[in-house]
């Protein structure tokens, strides 16, 4: 179903406002995109606080990255949303956040795609890292197109996460599980034990799981 621009601005809106009360993104950090037609996506523009976001911080772009009807700039990871679109003609949604412990995760070099909560395996299979790249750089969409055709929540190294979906709330609901997998898989390290799934234990849950 195709929605007009001005719902599409209001989810965009209320999406941006639950990422910043569930502090997986501070000041003016992350971005959120949204594939409007066939012929251009809305996105955040620059510099704007995810948590206080109007209408008109909601940006037209087209698929080779010009701003339609503005003089703002469209956020500087536009490259990234543009690589996931062009690679995912499934999805909608795409959602750039700073989770904090996932990205400390990232910064200790530390993955967090190892099989460890049943419902992830489930419903994201694992959480894989991208190499580093200069933020707001081409490098970003290289690093991303390499995972983002069989992942649909990608740690970025030193940068936070990236997150898809058919719709925005599917996509945000993602970025609350890679943080809700950081939190927990530290739990377990800090307590002093964590147990993997068994390749059997994952196959299992791959067979019963919503997504495949």
């Amino acid at each position: 179903m195709i929605l007009p621009d001005w719902k599409i601005r209001q989810e965009i809106i209320d999406i941006g406002q639950r990422i910043y009360d569930r502090g997986l993104a501070t000041g003016t950090d992350g971005n959120i995109s949204y594939r409007a037609s066939k012929d251009h996506l809305l996105i955040t523009a620059s510099g704007t606080c995810l948590g206080q976001l109007k209408p008109d911080d909601i940006l037209a772009v087209d698929y080779s990255g010009n701003a339609l009807s503005t003089e703002r700039r469209p956020s500087s990871e536009l490259p990234m949303h543009l690589a996931a679109y062009r690679l995912r003609p499934d999805i909608n949604a795409v959602i750039h956040a700073h989770p904090p412990t996932a990205t400390g995760f990232s910064i200790a070099g530390l993955s967090l795609a190892a099989p460890v909560i049943p419902e992830i395996v489930m419903t994201l299979g694992e959480i894989p890292t991208a190499p580093y790249a200069t933020p707001s750089s081409e490098e970003g969409a290289l690093a991303l197109a390499e995972l983002v055709t069989r992942h649909d929540a990608i740690l970025l190294d030193r940068h936070g996460a990236i997150t898809v979906g058919s719709t925005l709330e599917e996509a945000f609901y993602k970025m609350e599980k890679v943080e809700y997998t950081a939190m927990v898989t530290l739990t377990a390290w800090l307590l002093g034990k964590t147990e993997l799934l068994s390749p059997e234990q994952v196959e299992k849950l791959w067979r019963v799981s919503p997504q495949k």
